[in-house]
């Protein structure tokens, strides 16, 4: 398996030349304090520049945690449906923190979580071409399980859906 650099392997940078870089990379998407850290280090900055950046950004409110968790979860959920469990998840692989997890996981409306998941299940069951009960509901179960949705939640739905 072969690994590409985003960056020139050869190419360095001054301190000036990746805070600019690094201006733009949070400027154009909201990152998390992990991404950017690894952005520097594929720079091959050196940890004294990293840390000087990384305090820059945050001065300048080009990286903010908070921020980047709550767009995480409001994309995530409204284009790829993730229940909260994998939102969670997700979240703690980008080491956020869990308050800041808590929080963000709040941006979720009660109401749409239940209508969203509602309509997830309804149409992949709907798309199952299976004849077996007990593989009908695996099948179903697995698809909720993976995009994270609450165990208890998806029984239930499975329960009422296929009896």
């Amino acid at each position: 398996m072969l690994y590409f650099c985003t960056v020139h392997p050869l190419k360095t940078y001054t301190v000036d030349e990746a805070q600019k870089r690094l201006e733009h990379y949070c400027a154009y998407q909201e990152r998390c304090h992990k991404e950017v850290s690894q952005k520097l280090y594929e720079m091959r900055m050196i940890p004294e520049a990293r840390d000087q950046i990384i305090v820059h950004l945050l001065q300048h409110n080009f990286l903010n945690e908070e921020r980047f968790a709550k767009a995480f979860v409001r994309g995530k959920f409204r284009i790829k449906k993730w229940g909260k469990q994998r939102l969670h998840l997700e979240l703690k692989r980008k080491d956020i923190n869990n308050t800041i997890i808590t929080i963000a996981l709040k941006e979720i409306e009660t109401e749409d979580y239940f209508n969203t998941f509602d309509a997830l299940a309804e149409k992949k069951l709907e798309s199952i071409k299976e004849s077996n009960i007990q593989k009908r509901r695996k099948k179903l179960s697995d698809y909720l399980l993976y995009r994270g949705w609450e165990s208890q939640m998806v029984y239930d739905k499975i329960r009422e859906l296929i009896p």
